[in-house]
């Protein structure tokens, strides 16, 4: 079944009600438009909800990397991610693909290889990040998928090996603390290799995943804006400078 929903769209709409009433117990929590970090590099993700997008605007609007989503499942590919993922790269943002798990649907394994066959390989070219594992609240049911905490460190680790076995890459993950600690019994398994993507509408990245150092991506507001991009677009930032970002793409 080719699925045609945005899930993070879903996500949002029960977060926003999350955000709202944290916002009225205590003012720190509300969602920054510009987090003060030192030493950050600016970017954004996107799917085809952002519609057509001006990649030299955007980067011309000082966003130096880009997500950009490519599959969901083992049925649905952005209809936008070719056209984002070369306009990206030709107008010098550094870019990856992201992955929306469906770990009730398929394997990890096969995730893993519909996503590495549908444009989400890594090359050596300098502007290409591994791909990102974007797994989180389900939009679609059960937040965990009806899987236990052991099943679904199972999953996970199937399409990270897979992911790595078919790119010698490790994937970035992507996820917030309250679901990995909810469906993965907190694993702190995977942080020693891969890159943390800490999705966090608010004014601090806050408590991280058990186990993980630091993040290495931060998804700090699902409703910023940024020239080229009609609409709402998440805005991110790396931790660290363009130098650092440049280094993992080419994997030194």
């Amino acid at each position: 079944m080719t699925i045609s929903r945005n899930p993070r769209r879903s996500l949002r709409r029960i977060v926003a009600g999350v955000i709202t009433l944290a916002t009225t117990v205590t003012a720190t929590l509300t969602v920054a438009a510009s987090p003060a970090q030192a030493a950050t590099t600016a970017g954004i993700d996107v799917s085809r909800y952002q519609g057509s997008i001006n990649w030299t605007s955007v980067h011309n609007a000082g966003i130096q990397f880009a997500y950009i989503k490519s599959t969901e499942g083992i049925s649905y590919k952005d209809p936008n991610f070719g056209t984002n993922y070369v306009g990206a790269y030709n107008a010098g943002v550094i870019r990856g693909a992201y992955h929306f798990a469906l770990p009730d649907r398929s394997t990890g394994t096969a995730q893993a290889n519909y996503l590495a066959s549908s444009g989400g390989a890594w090359s050596a070219d300098g502007r290409t990040l591994p791909a990102a594992l974007d797994i989180e609240f389900n939009p679609y049911g059960a937040t965990c998928y009806g899987l236990s905490q052991a099943a679904m460190r199972t999953w996970i680790s199937d399409f990270l090996n897979t992911y790595r076995g078919r790119t010698g890459r490790y994937a970035v993950i992507y996820t917030t603390t309250s679901w990995w600690t909810s469906c993965t019994g907190n694993w702190s398994g995977p942080w020693a290799n891969h890159p943390l993507w800490i999705a966090r509408w608010a004014s601090a990245p806050g408590t991280l995943p058990a186990g993980a150092p630091y993040y290495s991506f931060w998804q700090y507001t699902a409703g910023g804006s940024v020239a080229g991009v009609g609409g709402a677009v998440d805005r991110n930032y790396f931790n660290g400078d363009r130098s650092r970002l440049v280094a993992l793409a080419n994997n030194t």
